[in-house]
């Protein structure tokens, strides 16, 4: 608590920093395509969270496990084989240079441990069901635009008992232990000419942590980045990062440790690729968050005091780039109900640089883009692609 009042402290006092003018624009290199993609793990997380509110002891267990198991069974339902499919023949239609991937679940599961019985809890579920990242490097090669995966950042990485009944009272099935790792991910196409020059990754250190049912949780964020060039031109800093979507204080002191370290860098472009959880126009406070930071503060630190330009704005309405709002089993009628703006692709240019749009387009959210099969959409959020020049 101590390091996120300090990293609060640090945003609103930066707020006093004048911005700097930048210079006369440099010479234009040859544009870049960016993508900024949300995948989706596949079911809500929160559904134990909730399910085990007010409960101890045994009781909180059952309920644990419960909910477990009918949040691993809406995963096998909205199918991330399928939808992977349709979000490489996304990816390929845009053809993005980088791409800056969240939420690339790795699903895995073990035997069941029970309270007494080994240590429920431990990260030892190693069979792997569900590689997202595995899964969608393939199917782009499938479609003839294969990528490379830069930079791997490993983020949440948890793991519960899951089971249908009570294993108190010998009624219980289908039991199980399933483990969710969550990574973040920089792709790069392979046919691009862009050179990569560095590479870096970190997690935050303001976390989400929760007890469930005597279990202790973490919910990691994180960020990675890429340093690129075209040949010999001139370099620029590619950074992606999903910010906390449970609580806008540690949203915050991320987006601040983030423009402190990897995005801090004045005297270099830096292009960001957020989920940032932090929606523009809603400056209503979660009842959760003790320091009252709105919904929108992160968003407002970033292109405040941090310097960074919106780039959609730039480009298009910010009506004409929803991307947050599918339900859970991502099989709503089309149209889908992306009502809000989450996910963003930011710029702050060096100096004597201008980066600006000359195309860009909302991906994952129109009626062709659903499977006519299994009604799944691609994924719970919409992608966003621009291409930009300096």
């Amino acid at each position: 608590m101590r390091r996120l009042l300090t990293a609060i402290a640090t945003a609103f006092a930066l707020l006093a920093v004048p911005l700097q003018a930048a210079p006369a624009v440099a010479t234009a290199d040859k544009p870049v395509t960016v993508m900024t993609r949300n995948i989706y793990l596949g079911a809500d997380i929160q559904r134990p969270i909730r399910a085990t509110a007010g409960l101890t002891g045994a009781a909180a267990f059952v309920a644990l496990g419960n909910a477990n198991a009918v949040t691993r069974a809406i995963v096998d339902q909205t199918n991330f084989p399928r939808r992977s499919q349709l979000l490489a023949r996304e990816i390929a239609g845009a053809k993005p240079d980088l791409i800056g991937v969240q939420e690339v679940a790795l699903w895995r599961h073990g035997p069941l441990e029970l309270p007494g019985s080994g240590t429920p809890g431990a990260l030892n579920a190693t069979t792997v069901d569900y590689d997202f990242l595995a899964i969608l490097l393939q199917d782009l090669r499938q479609e003839g635009v294969p990528y490379k995966a830069v930079v791997v950042q490993q983020e949440s990485d948890v793991e519960a008992p899951a089971f249908v009944g009570n294993p108190f009272t010998g009624t219980a099935t289908q039991g199980r232990d399933v483990r969710l790792t969550i990574r973040d991910v920089v792709l790069l196409r392979a046919s691009s000419n862009l050179r990569v020059l560095d590479s870096g990754s970190g997690q935050y250190d303001a976390k989400l942590v929760l007890t469930v049912a005597g279990l202790q949780a973490s919910f990691v964020r994180g960020f990675n980045w890429v340093d690129v060039a075209h040949g010999s031109g001139r370099p620029f800093r590619f950074v992606n990062t999903h910010l906390e979507a449970f609580s806008s204080d540690l949203a915050l002191a991320q987006a601040v440790q983030l423009l402190a370290g990897p995005a801090g860098d004045r005297s270099r472009t830096t292009i960001i690729g957020c989920d940032c959880n932090s929606d523009p126009l809603n400056s209503s406070v979660k009842p959760t968050d003790p320091l009252g930071t709105p919904h929108n503060g992160p968003y407002n630190f970033i292109t405040g005091p941090g310097g960074f330009t919106d780039l959609w704005l730039t480009w298009r309405p910010a009506n004409q780039g929803w991307t947050s709002g599918l339900n859970e089993t991502v099989d709503e009628p089309a149209p889908p109900s992306f009502d809000h703006r989450i996910d963003m692709i930011f710029a702050r240019p060096a100096p004597g640089e201008e980066v600006r749009v000359i195309a860009g387009e909302v991906t994952g959210a129109s009626s062709a883009d659903k499977d006519p099969v299994t009604g799944l959409w691609p994924s719970d959020h919409a992608g966003v692609v621009l291409t930009l020049t300096r």
